[in-house]
């Protein structure tokens, strides 16, 4: 079952003790998505669209609650949000904290900016709304897969 950007969102910020970026946050879940997608042919971890944006895939709604920040870490601004403690969901977001959180933006950007990707097959210069369908997630997801083994 789906859960909100915010729930999600505010799960990635605990799980990073606070120490997070806006930039980092929306890498990390979207890649964290990506592979929830892949694993259960389809169905989407996050109840919002990510939108192909300059710097890839964004949820509109955590980008704006998160965009007094800047470049600083993220304070808890997901009041409203589910907890999600002991999901299926939760313990797929860690593990995209665990595994990609050492990466830099710049390398996380890299990431999730891949030739023939879901973002750039969507990406256009300047515009913001335009939806990254869950079928080139999905795309994405198994290329990535046998990419790597």
């Amino acid at each position: 079952m789906a859960i909100s950007a915010e729930s999600a969102a505010r799960w990635l910020c605990k799980k990073a003790e606070w120490q997070i970026t806006n930039l980092k946050i929306q890498k990390l879940l979207y890649l964290a998505h990506m592979v929830y997608v892949g694993q259960n042919n389809g169905e989407t971890l996050i109840r919002e669209n990510f939108e192909a944006w300059d710097y890839g895939p964004v949820i509109p709604k955590i980008y704006h609650k998160a965009k007094l920040f800047g470049t600083l870490p993220v304070k808890d601004v997901f009041l409203n949000a589910k907890d999600i403690s002991n999901t299926k969901e939760a313990g797929i977001i860690e593990k995209a904290e665990k595994q990609f959180s050492h990466l830099t933006p710049s390398q996380l950007v890299a990431i999730t900016h891949l030739e023939n990707g879901a973002w750039s097959k969507n990406y256009e210069p300047g515009v913001k709304g335009i939806v990254i369908p869950t079928e080139d997630i999905l795309e994405e997801y198994r290329a990535w897969v046998n990419a790597s083994g």
